[in-house]
């Protein structure tokens, strides 16, 4: 159940209401392939596209309360639903389906907006109250499932997707320079962001109420990171570590379709499958992206897990010229500014898992935020500490620090020392840990005129963030990736976009509350902090392989700038003509000619890391302009997705 769309007393004519919500949910039919279905009152109309995986047969939406009154359409899963069930059966209620979305309903009719933080789930959904004619709109913690708003007239139109809003006559989107500054200063969009002015995201962890002219966003849930979980040994603390994953596994098996995983070559996804092979039972398939560059290829370790587990695996390799031919498609479907290519071969591999019969996964996302998988953190701790040692322990430390970068030499260590001294105290107020990494996030934010200070936002952001004052330098780190970087990029342009792009829902055991808990809870306890998830290697070392398990932090990346510069599609120079480059105003013109001869002219290693990023901004933020602004023709075929349900209740 993959897709929403909608609208509530917008500007819209009432007798061309069927044909623009099959129009809205026809957009995003990709998500959910299976069936799309609609419900029409006076004033509104709900939509879902359905991506069939529990109670297949009866669990069609839109679904309503026996009485009518109540309508709902729901893109996600509830992973706890057979406990909730339980719980709301033992208070009275009744159900006519096995789903997890008439679970999702009575949840709300039974406890209100107190139901949202007993879900276990990714979820966004739109609930029509008929006799308030009250509209409620919510979204999951973490940020697994999107859901885009705009005003419309006097009322609002919503969606799963932005794309969605194309099918509406008189929408029209303009790119707003001031969040696009922010969003390749700070790599990903913030939390309300979109990149267009008018639309917004709703927060992750927040529901809205929209009644009449009122339009109320609540959050329901706060991210913070107290130890709730008494662990009083390593011993212990491995053991729970053990359990909360193995438990939250089990909860994201639950499916009426097989469920498969996908194998990155490091430790999280190899944990996640491990612990899948042993729940499931049925042989699991696994997924797994090779590149032909050996400088971005895991290969050898996806091959030996997938050999260890028996699984069914199914790997894919990737070339530059993959990358150039189906970035344009992938650019399309994520609807935001991304900073690297990686989320093209997630792109391809969907395709692949879908055609394989397989329409869920699970993937080892979540680990590195939780359990301070990232440099970030060691950086954050070195830095924080920076001033306090002597020469010969920052010598040490920085050794210490980058282990898997064997070509760190004295020189490089000379260079990092000098850094660390120029970033040794906070300069942006509460983004100590983050200073860093927006250096080459200042570059791109070249690429745009009249943007303003980019990182005003991020700092608002945690301005206004409940506890953030009273966190650590490395809790707040954690905050920032959780709320940025993770709900912005990692979880919805490189995975949930990719995946639903043709029809594959994505699970991620990391992301379980209980497991997000214990990670707080025994995280810096046994150790310095400076071997990355060093607890979750202990806890599965006696069934991983060595090579997974002592193979240091791996970031999952892919050819960038060098594939284009290698391959030169016809679409770069379409793209990034001075005439073209003209019609999107708020461009700096001089620095992106800069930018784009150096990238096409000059060898791939004299590259910086930060003109990489700018480089793929460019590309994406331009060809978003001409599929969004300027309306061309899209460069995927349509989803062609049969009509399951169609409920009119409009007086005749």
């Amino acid at each position: 159940m993959c897709g929403i769309a909608g609208f509530h007393h917008a500007a819209l004519p009432g007798e061309d209401y069927p044909a623009l919500i099959q129009g809205m949910l026809g957009a995003i039919a990709h998500r959910g392939p299976d069936a799309t279905g609609h419900v029409l009152t006076p004033g509104s109309a709900l939509g879902s596209t359905r991506l069939a995986i529990i109670d297949i047969e009866a669990g069609v939406q839109p679904l309503s309360d026996p009485s009518g009154r109540y309508w709902l359409c729901y893109n996600g899963e509830i992973y706890n639903y057979l406990e909730l069930r339980a719980e709301l059966e033992a208070a009275g209620c009744s159900f006519q389906t096995h789903s997890d979305t008439e679970v999702l309903l009575q949840a709300w009719l039974h406890w209100g907006p107190d139901c949202l933080p007993r879900l276990n789930g990714g979820f966004a959904f739109a609930l029509l109250d008929r006799e308030s004619d009250e509209l409620i709109l919510a979204r999951d913690p973490w940020g697994k499932r999107p859901l885009f708003y705009a005003p419309h007239g006097q009322g609002l139109v919503f969606a799963s997707e932005m794309k969605a809003f194309l099918a509406l006559p008189g929408f029209s989107f303009e790119h707003d320079p001031e969040q696009l500054a922010s969003i390749v200063a700070v790599w990903t969009p913030l939390p309300e962001q979109t990149g267009f002015r008018h639309i917004h995201n709703l927060p992750v962890g927040s529901w809205m109420r929209v009644r009449g002219q009122e339009r109320r966003i609540t959050p329901y849930t706060q991210l913070d990171f107290q130890a709730r979980t008494r662990v009083d040994s390593e011993a212990e603390a491995l053991e729970l570590i053990r359990e909360r994953l193995r438990q939250s596994v089990a909860l994201r098996l639950r499916s009426d379709v097989e469920v498969g995983v996908y194998l990155s070559g490091g430790v999280d996804s190899a944990v996640v499958a491990l612990l899948a092979r042993e729940l499931s039972a049925h042989p699991l398939s696994t997924f797994s992206v090779e590149f032909a560059d050996p400088q971005y290829d895991e290969s050898a370790q996806q091959r030996e897990m997938a050999a260890l587990l028996g699984s069914r695996h199914h790997p894919l390799s990737i070339r530059h010229a993959d990358i150039v031919e189906h970035f344009p498609a992938a650019a399309w479907h994520a609807e935001i500014p991304a900073f690297r290519s990686a989320f093209v071969p997630m792109y391809l591999l969907s395709r692949q898992t879908r055609a394989a019969g397989i329409k869920v996964v699970l993937s080892g996302e979540g680990a590195d935020e939780a359990f301070l998988g990232y440099d970030l953190f060691k950086e954050t701790l070195l830095r924080r500490e920076w001033a306090a040692m002597d020469e010969q322990r920052r010598q040490a430390c920085l050794a210490r620090l980058y282990p898997h970068l064997g070509h760190y030499g004295s020189q490089d260590l000379a260079a990092l020392t000098g850094l660390y001294q120029q970033f040794a105290e906070e300069r942006l107020p509460g983004l100590f840990s983050h200073e860093l990494r927006f250096q080459n996030g200042r570059f791109s934010a070249r690429l745009i005129k009249g943007g303003g200070d980019p990182f005003q936002g991020v700092s608002a952001l945690v301005a206004a963030a409940p506890g953030y004052d009273a966190m650590s330098p490395v809790q707040r780190a954690q905050w920032l990736e959780f709320r940025t970087l993770l709900a912005g990029y990692l979880l919805s342009t490189q995975g949930e976009r990719m995946s639903l792009a043709h029809g594959v829902e994505n699970r991620c055991p990391f992301l379980d509350p209980a497991v997000v808990e214990l990670a707080a809870a025994v995280n810096l306890r046994f150790d310095d902090g400076m071997e990355e998830k060093r607890l979750l290697r202990l806890a599965f070392r006696e069934q991983l392989p060595d090579s997974i398990l002592h193979k240091r932090k791996f970031p999952y990346r892919a050819p960038d700038s060098a594939a284009f510069a290698d391959c030169r599609p016809d679409y770069l120079d379409a793209l990034l003509s001075a005439d073209e480059l003209a019609k999107i105003p708020f461009l700096d013109g001089k620095f992106v000619a800069a930018l784009s001869r150096k990238i096409m002219n000059t060898p791939a290693p004299e590259i910086s890391t930060k003109e990489n990023q700018a480089f793929i901004f460019l590309l994406s933020i331009a060809l978003q302009h001409r599929y969004f602004v300027q309306r061309a023709a899209p460069p995927v075929a349509p989803t062609v997705s049969p009509l399951g349900r169609a409920v009119d209740l409009r007086p005749r």
